[in-house]
Order: C-alpha cells, then structure tokens, then sequence
C-alpha cells in the first residue's frame, strides 16, 4: 500500500499540559475521522509546537490518544517573527490507498488561517 502524508494544525489558548494533550487528542481525532485512518494504518508522526509552548511534549498527548505503540517525534517550530503563537503542528505518515489529492488535511481553532487553500 503507498505511503502518504498528511498535515493537520491547532493552537491553544494556555501553555498548559492539560490544554496541549487535549488539544492533540481533538486534533488527531478529526484527522483520522476525515480520512478513514485506522490504527494500524500509521507508520510514524511528526509534532513540531512553537518555542511559547513548554508545559508539554504534544507525543505524550498522542501516547494518550492511544499511538503509544506508533514511532513518535517533537520537534521546534522556525521561530519566525509575526508567525502564528502558541501553535501544534503534525505530520502524519501513513499507509493510504486514498491518492494524494483526496487526502482531507486538517487545520483548527487559530490554525484554520494557515492554510485557506483547503476544503473543509
């Protein structure tokens, strides 16, 4: 089965544990809801959170959502002047019979704005 990727983005309102686990848990659950993924379906994923975000490691609300078995990674985002604050961002790879193009990426709360390009 091809490999795919898909993208998805929140922000929280706090630097709190509590606000970036469930924060990851809405995310990753409107994201596999949208395409369909299924548990076995994923091969790794890749956070990367803004440096105003320290309370947590966003894995460790993934872990909680149940990937605690599928290989996990954090990373920082570019400190780039003007970007969006307190934002998580996620690559997911996955196995994927759906074509690129029919992949429904996944942007919320203040994320919606970085990327107005995608349908909902």
């Amino acid at each position: 089965m091809p490999v795919r990727a898909l993208r998805g983005a929140t922000t929280v309102d706090a630097d709190s544990k509590a606000a970036i686990h469930a924060a990851v848990v809405e995310l990753l659950g409107e994201m596999f809801e949208r395409n369909g993924v299924a548990h076995d379906d994923l091969v790794s994923l890749l956070f990367t959170a803004t440096d105003d975000l320290h309370a947590a490691f966003p894995a460790a609300g993934a872990r909680e959502f149940g990937l605690g078995d599928v290989p996990l990674l954090c990373a920082r985002e570019l400190d780039i002047e003007g970007a969006m604050p307190r934002c998580i961002r996620v690559l997911v790879h996955l196995e994927s019979d759906l074509d690129r193009a029919s992949l429904r990426h996944v942007y919320l709360h203040g994320a919606v704005g970085l990327r107005d390009d995608l349908p909902d």
